[in-house]
């Protein structure tokens, strides 16, 4: 008799052993695992749908993707956003004759693309002249190799003033980044990140350290964020991690209640 209480007093501990881990796992999986890592958020949508579905209501948001615009690069290339297809963008605004601001500009987005060295199919650098007039092909490649850029990612463009300026201000919203930016003169030492569905994911200081070095790690926080579109195994198989949790202790279960019934006869 002392042996069969011996033997039940086992199982039943490994039973609630093995319904503990699981469901911890499980609670700290769903409770922990959506909000471990603060991913760079969203700045501007274009509207807001309201569906009502079961009398329940929802909202989702519709976030603005900037659109695609045409530029000339440093190689006399005719290069667009879409040619970057799938990566993340980083872009900035600069002219080659700047004396001070662009050329600090340009030495720290050569420290951010060196730190991607390894990882260069992940991210475009784009810096867009804000003074085509001047900064000709020839000019573009001077600063370019000035501070050794690596061109395959990294283009130094010029193109239609206009539309470079409808761009800055109406797809990046330079202004919002940054509210002393003259309008008539782009200037400003914010770079913009921009994720794989062109939509606008923050602006850094490029002379901030601090900020540098969260652009640095937001880069592959966005290469690592899982769209709803093409939801994770991991996250199809939550739902029903409880109902497989249960089924495992009814296993166990019934084999505690076998071994107890063998014991016995």
């Amino acid at each position: 008799m002392a042996n069969i209480f011996t033997m039940n007093k086992t199982g039943l501990f490994a039973l609630l052993i093995a319904l503990l881990i699981p469901f911890a796992g499980y609670f700290l999986l769903k409770n922990f695992s959506a909000d471990a890592i603060q991913m760079p958020h969203k700045y501007f949508y274009d509207s807001v749908v309201v569906n009502e579905k079961g009398g329940k209501i929802t909202t989702d948001t519709i976030w603005h993707p900037i659109k695609n615009i045409n530029f000339t690069n440093q190689f006399g290339q005719h290069v667009s956003l879409d040619d970057a297809h799938g990566k993340i963008l980083v872009i900035d605004f600069f002219f080659s004759h700047c004396p001070s601001v662009c050329p600090g500009l340009a030495r720290n987005m050569k420290r951010l693309q060196d730190s991607f060295a390894k990882n260069d199919s992940i991210v475009q650098f784009i810096s867009i002249s804000i003074d085509p007039e001047r900064d000709s092909v020839p000019q573009l490649r001077k600063f370019a190799d000035r501070f050794n850029a690596n061109h395959d990612n990294w283009w130094f463009v010029t193109g239609n003033k206009k539309e470079i300026y409808d761009f800055a201000f109406t797809e990046m919203k330079a202004s919002v980044a940054d509210p002393g930016i003259d309008t008539a003169f782009i200037h400003t030492e914010n770079f913009f990140l921009v994720d794989s569905n062109r939509i606008v994911r923050g602006w850094y200081n490029g002379f901030d350290t601090v900020k540098l070095a969260q652009l640095a790690r937001d880069i592959p926080l966005l290469m690592l964020e899982k769209q709803k579109n093409s939801p994770s195994v991991l996250r199809d198989f939550i739902p029903i991690l409880p109902y497989i949790i249960i089924a495992i202790g009814i296993v166990i279960l019934g084999t505690v209640l076998l071994n107890k019934k063998r014991l016995r006869g």
